[in-house]
Order: C-alpha cells, then sequence, then structure tokens
C-alpha cells in the first residue's frame, strides 16, 4: 500500500503527487491529475486507480476532491499526434502542476519521464508507494472516464463508454465498420485486420 514515507523526507516541502492516465489508447486525450495531499488528513483507501473498483475509485474521488488541493491538465488527440504520446504526456503532467492553486515545491511523478524541472521527481511504480501519486492516479483515471462518457454518447458505436478508447476487439471492429473519428489518434500503429484501415 502507498505510505507517505516518500513525502516525509521532503520536511517543510509543499508536495504535490502526479500522474496520468489515457496513455495507452487508440481514442481520446492523455489526462494527468496533480494532488497536493493533507498529511494530517490521510483518506482511507487510497492507492493505484487500477487496483479500485469503479465504485471505489468514485467514492474516493470524491473524497479527494473534497479534502485535497487537487488539479487536472488536458491534452487532447489531434496534439498528441502532432507531439507524441511521451510528450503530450509530460505536457499534460506540467499543466496540471501549473494550475495548481499553491505552488509545489517538489513533485512527485509516476514513471520514468525525464523533464527538465528540477522540482519534477520520478518515480517507477510511484502510485504503490507514495500516497500522493496514488491520489492523483485516482483523478486522472476519473476524469478521463468520464470525458470518455462523453465522448461515447457523440459516438455511441465505438463503445467508449465500455473501453474508454482502449483497442479492444469490439472497438477494432468499429474502426474498420465506421473508421476512425476526430478522437481517434491518427499517429498510433495497430497491428491486426485494422491495419489496412487506415491505422
Amino acid at each position: 500500500m502507498p505510505d507517505l514515507e516518500i513525502e516525509k523526507k521532503f520536511i517543510g516541502k509543499t508536495i504535490a503527487g502526479v500522474d496520468e492516465a489515457g496513455r495507452g489508447p487508440l481514442a481520446g486525450p492523455v489526462v494527468a491529475a496533480a494532488v497536493i495531499v493533507d498529511q494530517n488528513n490521510i483518506i482511507k483507501g487510497i492507492k493505484d486507480s487500477k487496483k479500485l473498483s469503479k465504485k471505489k475509485r468514485e467514492d474516493i474521488y470524491h473524497h479527494i476532491t473534497s479534502n485535497y488541493l487537487w488539479s487536472v491538465g488536458i491534452v487532447g488527440s489531434s496534439e498528441i499526434d502532432e507531439i507524441n504520446i511521451l510528450q503530450a504526456t509530460m505536457k499534460a503532467c506540467r499543466l496540471a502542476v501549473s494550475i495548481l492553486e499553491v505552488k509545489a515545491d517538489i513533485v512527485l511523478v509516476d514513471g520514468n519521464m525525464k523533464f527538465d524541472d528540477q522540482r519534477f521527481l520520478s518515480i517507477i511504480k510511484g502510485d504503490d508507494k507514495s500516497i500522493s501519486i496514488a491520489a492523483s492516479s485516482i483523478i486522472a483515471k476519473v476524469t478521463r472516464d468520464r470525458l470518455m462518457d462523453n465522448l461515447s454518447d457523440e459516438f455511441p458505436e465505438y463503445k467508449w463508454r465500455q473501453n474508454s478508447g482502449y483497442g479492444t476487439k469490439e472497438h477494432m471492429e468499429a474502426i474498420i465498420k465506421y473508421g476512425q473519428s476526430v478522437h481517434h489518434r491518427k499517429s498510433f500503429k495497430v497491428k491486426g485486420n485494422a491495419a489496412g484501415h487506415g491505422l
């Protein structure tokens, strides 16, 4: 379970955790969240969003957004195509941190991305180690899922409400049948039958 061991190394500093959702899908934006956890008010159940049910994620999301400072950065599919998914992910992370109400002295980021800003410290498997990063993973995941639900209302044929834009068999079949939408990432290479259909 994630804890505050990493955060407590930075006594007196304002610490933000950052994580993203949506690097791998074929459609939709990449979303990063930044969260500044109140270390005197730890919400129970915070852990890597992938290890929580949708209902539990939504519940903890509500508690995080009600008790902690948080923000999100979103980079859409067209910009992902322009600058690539790694650069888009890093941009979303920087954006999320930049719009926090309080300036973070230290930014703990899940993964191994290399930022120019010296405040940013990448932590491999950080969502399993840091409460701050785990909290941000929940905000990023719930925010992106809600965005994909809204887009699914507009483009129901792709079943984004079920697959969140990932390359499921059903999603791939829809791309072959209907082509790509404006929200698909045209730069993403896909193996299989869809490869000959503009992907």
